[in-house]
């Protein structure tokens, strides 16, 4: 991730927005979240925007409208292209998966656009299903545009608070990691001892 945010922080402001932009639009229309999610994208230029590198509100502006753009372009092509579209090889290999998703989508129908937005596979997958299935695009837009809002600036303020801690955390890991492989170290003795105890207790011949 610290190359990443290196990478980023290498460009001009209007760049990463332009990136965030165009990995959050990607996953929703293209199902390029399957190798990518968008929320990567965000939480790292959330991260640098707690590092006053940019500012949180237009990187919250630019995440909610790629997110319900990229889900309305995912819609349009579901609609248009109909169950033919679930034969593209990204889908063939996630046929279980893709039907979980279908049948959730006729469950709860709009409300699915919403819950959706926060699962990875899901996001990129059940606005293209809704448009298959012909959901009302009027009840559609209105999920996803407040699924958009929701994780757009959610994911935005989780990367902007983490930002502006980023350097005292990544300074503290060693002692953290220390203090972890310490701790299942006393793990392991104590269950090695107990057992041990147990199984003297089995030979005893009192019992």
């Amino acid at each position: 991730m610290d190359a990443i945010i290196n990478w980023l922080s290498g460009l001009s402001g209007i760049a990463v927005y332009g990136v965030v932009a165009a990995l959050v639009f990607a996953e929703d229309a293209l199902f390029v979240g399957f190798v990518i999610p968008g929320e990567t994208a965000v939480v790292l230029g959330g991260v640098l925007a707690g590092q006053g590198r940019l500012s949180v509100y237009w990187l919250a502006l630019v995440a909610v409208l790629a997110a319900v753009a990229g889900d309305s372009v995912g819609y349009a092509i579901g609609r248009r292209i109909g169950p033919g579209v679930l034969g593209a090889r990204p889908l063939r290999r996630r046929r279980e998966r893709v039907e979980r998703a279908r049948e959730m989508v006729r469950r709860w129908g709009p409300q699915a656009v919403l819950l959706g937005r926060f699962v990875a596979f899901l996001r990129a997958l059940i606005p293209t299903l809704a448009g298959v299935s012909r959901m009302e695009y009027r009840r559609f837009l209105l999920f996803n545009v407040v699924g958009g809002v929701l994780w757009g600036v959610g994911y935005t303020l989780l990367g902007y608070f983490a930002g502006a801690a980023y350097r005292r955390v990544e300074s503290a890991v060693g002692g953290v990691a220390a203090a972890v492989v310490a701790g299942a170290v006393v793990i392991a003795l104590v269950v090695w001892r107990v057992r041990a105890h147990r199984k003297g207790a089995g030979r005893s011949p009192l019992r």
